[in-house]
């Protein structure tokens, strides 16, 4: 891959902005449990290795399990592996990851209410909004794992 650009240093504000959105999920109504299986599933999507690893770590330092993020891109045939709450999240994240195909589905909606108020969908929201950002700045400009990018 060809070098390209260091963000943080040509374009620090909006990186100040970006970290401002990670500040706010910090204090977020959803759980961590939820913001980390946004964060690797919207990765996995969009095949940003730099935050899929950073995150699997970071689920995995947060206490989720080895089987559960090694059977995360396959959550819909994984029946017992994830929760009704869980499955919703990540359908949200799946549709909004990939808002070209449909986007977030009035049935996809409609059964998120049932487990979530709406301030916790607009987390919910935020924070796949927040990981789809980040995969695009890391991926466009060809981030490596293990390189900082705040």
């Amino acid at each position: 891959m060809q070098k390209r650009f260091n963000f943080k240093e040509v374009a620090p504000s909006a990186l100040k902005a970006m970290v401002g959105l990670e500040m706010y999920l910090s204090k977020a109504s959803i759980s961590k449990t939820s913001k980390e299986l946004i964060k690797i599933r919207a990765s996995q999507i969009n095949g940003c290795a730099y935050c899929i690893n950073i995150h699997t770590q970071d689920a995995i330092k947060s206490g989720e399990t080895n089987q559960r993020i090694f059977l995360l891109n396959a959550w819909r045939e994984a029946e017992d592996i994830f929760t009704e709450e869980e499955k919703v999240v990540l359908a949200i994240t799946e549709e909004i990851t990939l808002i070209h195909q449909n986007g977030l589905s009035d049935e996809t909606y409609s059964t998120a209410l049932q487990f979530f108020s709406e301030t916790q969908l607009a987390d919910i929201i935020t924070a796949i909004i927040t990981i789809n950002l980040w995969n695009r700045v890391v991926l466009s400009t060809h981030l490596p794992i293990g390189q900082s990018l705040a």
